[in-house]
């Protein structure tokens, strides 16, 4: 009768050398599977994680996309239950709220990189396309950051005279307007175009400016006023 290898050692040496690695370096030189190990070693105790997180990553792509990624897809991995899809939802939303940490109560207009990375963490990876928009007072501090539409994977219906009806209610004296391209490619539309000059249109009598209007995917983001289109 054979008997079959018992790899605990094995499998616990290795959670040891990573942790180490890791409390000594940061994740710095850390590849991403590694990195989803360490998140995974929680939340799957006594299975080899390894094939797990390159599972993860062989089916989204990149760290960021599978945190980002919808529970019910994460669940189409292998080794992927209920209870690790919302761990790692809950590690996504820990890295959402730490990037809007860095754009809250501060001039936006003075910290335009953590900006940008804020918008990035929030929506780049998203399988839906979602219309932001973000609040500033009149020293361009963040009042608010609201998600007005969520739509399909290509469209979300905009209501110029709602975004102002809203700006109004929280005393906003001025927008950044972002929403994502989930096919990647963050090259603003026609109809992109054409939506933000409308807002800016409703909104310019009443005292309000629209700084911005960002696009961001996968591949990168677009800024309507960078590219003088506004």
């Amino acid at each position: 009768m054979s008997v079959e290898p018992d790899h605990t050692d094995d499998r616990e040496g290795h959670r040891r050398r990573l942790r180490a690695r890791f409390a000594e370096a940061g994740d710095s030189g850390i590849p991403d599977y590694e990195l989803i190990e360490l998140l995974l070693f929680r939340s799957i105790p006594r299975r080899d994680v390894k094939t797990i997180a390159k599972r993860l990553l062989a089916k989204f792509g990149t760290f960021a996309e599978v945190l980002a990624a919808p529970p019910q897809r994460l669940q189409e991995v292998e080794g992927i239950g209920d209870s690790v899809a919302l761990d790692l939802k809950i590690v996504e939303a820990a890295a959402r709220r730490l990037a809007r940490g860095a754009v809250a109560k501060r001039p936006v207009l003075s910290s335009w990189s953590s900006v940008l990375d804020y918008c990035r963490t929030a929506m780049a990876f998203s399988d839906r396309e979602q219309f932001r928009l973000l609040f500033l007072d009149k020293r361009n501090a963040l009042i608010a950051d609201e998600v007005q539409q969520s739509g399909t994977v290509d469209h979300t219906p905009v209501y110029p005279r709602e975004v102002v009806k809203r700006a109004l209610e929280l005393s906003a004296t001025a927008l950044i307007l972002v929403h994502n391209h989930p096919s990647g490619d963050p090259t603003p539309s026609s109809a992109d175009i054409a939506m933000t000059k409308q807002i800016i249109e409703v909104a310019k009598p009443l005292g309000i400016s629209v700084h911005d209007h960002i696009i961001v995917g996968r591949d990168g983001h677009a800024s309507l006023k960078g590219l003088r289109l506004i």
